[in-house]
């Protein structure tokens, strides 16, 4: 079966970057910010995406496109081993969790971009909120989302998603900087912009193991890494585009949207809220619909950010979507039609049981989405590191110019040994933070063991334990 290909790198570039701007940048993030300390937790964010998200996208890049395959298939032909094909069938697995909230929060936009031309919410914000979020009604919108990012998915690469993120990530950049622009001009919005962007140090100090796990969670979420979504796009690519351009244009682009929403965001809520709203997965829905009830040509206005918000959505979800369907295509001969309606199928079962229960919402979205997606990029990173090793430097330097090409041996150094290091790190403390686990500190032979000391070598320990089992002849070390 003839496999299909981008027909263009900004086709790809702007695909990418659907995927990973929608609603991780306009939902997900404004809720982590609020609730991690605003400015505090927005430099951890942009720090982990410069040292671990840009190296990390090289990573599942150089799996894809070396492999021509979704992740269960680059796994599978890039090692001898049947453990690294069964790691593979983890991005589908992350795929399926990822979809099966995230459409509901897709039916949750959709529906709010209609109440904003009726007005509905306007009343009562809060109230609406918690009456249409859960139930019935969010499963019959959960559906409305769901099957608008299948006929997308269903048109394959060139016709479907393509052309559909060429359309949708200038219409999300041109509306969001006129609001941006026009939020800016409000009463009150010098106080979200402090809140956003002027670092508590203090806090920072205090709490930076309290941000850390949250922070990178959510840089993975919005750059899609972790769940195999970018060895799936990559693997459409051919072999004249430089990855490290591409990677460094896509980073670039989803963190200047990301910062872009920032300032849409919390300069409207600080000035027609008064604060940074109460966080949580309704935080953009009650926070900013008590802003637009109370600003002038507020339905207009409430209609326009939630359009941008949609767009974001359906190009974040078609990716996601794509992943399990490439997974039948690739490694079954599926045809794209019945996968995509197989899937579907699987989506609607799941999607509608996180939209009946707040409780399983909130699990999924959070803590478990941190925790496959960090465990994702981990093995992805290893993978690359002590499996491809310095085959994923030949894949690499292809069509790469000559200072990428200089960073090549450094990269490989970064993710095979010092990032995985650090991710282990956070993933051993986003567990024991899952499970209520706290360790009081201990002196032993003069020494002082925190907790952070405690996890800190617990995490050196397992990473040299992979790197001993993992290492072959091509490895990094």
């Amino acid at each position: 079966m003839a496999r299909d290909v981008w027909h263009s790198r900004l086709g790809f570039i702007m695909a990418a970057v659907g995927s990973a701007v929608g609603l991780g940048n306009l939902w997900r993030f404004p809720w982590m910010t609020s609730e991690n300390g605003g400015a505090a937790f927005l430099l951890v964010y942009l720090g982990v995406v410069l040292c671990v998200g840009v190296p990390g996208l090289l990573a599942e890049f150089v799996i894809g496109r070396r492999s021509r395959r979704s992740p269960v298939g680059a796994f599978s032909s890039l090692s001898d081993s049947t453990l690294w094909r069964v790691f593979g069938h983890l991005s589908v697995v992350i795929a399926v969790v990822l979809l099966s909230f995230y459409s509901v929060v897709g039916g949750w936009i959709l529906r709010y971009f209609g109440a904003s031309l009726t007005g509905a919410y306007f009343s009562n914000p809060g109230q609406y909120f918690a009456t249409v979020s859960y139930g019935l009604d969010a499963v019959g919108f959960h559906l409305l989302f769901l099957a608008i990012t299948g006929l997308i998915v269903v048109r394959g690469i060139k016709r479907g998603i393509e052309n559909a993120t060429k359309l949708m990530m200038p219409a999300v950049v041109v509306l969001l900087i006129v609001l941006a622009a026009w939020a800016s001009t409000l009463d009150g919005a010098g106080a979200g912009l402090a809140f956003y962007l002027s670092p508590d140090v203090e806090l920072l100090e205090a709490d930076l193991l309290g941000i850390l796990p949250a922070a990178a969670g959510q840089a993975l979420f919005t750059l899609s890494l972790g769940s195999g979504t970018m060895i799936t796009y990559a693997s459409y690519l051919d072999e004249e585009r430089s990855l490290a351009a591409d990677g460094a244009a896509i980073a670039v682009l989803n963190t200047c949207i990301g910062v872009l929403a920032g300032l849409v965001v919390f300069p409207l809520l600080f000035a027609l809220v008064g604060d940074a709203g109460t966080g949580g997965p309704g935080a953009l829905f009650v926070g900013l619909a008590n802003a637009f009830v109370a600003v002038p040509y507020g339905r207009a206005v409430g209609a326009v950010f939630f359009a941008v918000v949609s767009l974001a959505a359906i190009s974040s979800s078609i990716s996601m979507l794509e992943l399990p369907v490439s997974f039948l295509v690739d490694e079954y001969g599926v045809s794209r039609r019945r996968a995509t309606a197989l899937f579907v199928g699987v989506f609607t079962v799941t999607g509608s049981a996180t939209a009946l229960s707040p409780g399983l919402f909130d699990f999924v979205a959070g803590t478990l989405v941190d925790l496959l997606m960090t465990a994702g990029l981990i093995g992805f990173l290893l993978f690359t590191g002590w499996v491809v090793g310095q085959n994923a430097v030949t894949e690499y330097e292809l069509g790469a110019g000559a200072v990428a090409s200089a960073l090549s041996t450094p990269w490989l150094y970064a993710v095979g040994v010092v990032i995985p290091v650090f991710l282990i790190f956070t993933l051993v403390s986003g567990i024991a933070a899952a499970l209520g686990v706290s360790i009081t500190a201990v002196e032993l032979w003069g020494v002082t063991i925190s907790q952070p000391r405690l996890f800190a070598g617990l995490s050196v320990v397992i990473a040299v334990v992979s790197f001993l089992g993992l290492r072959r002849p091509a490895s990094v070390a």
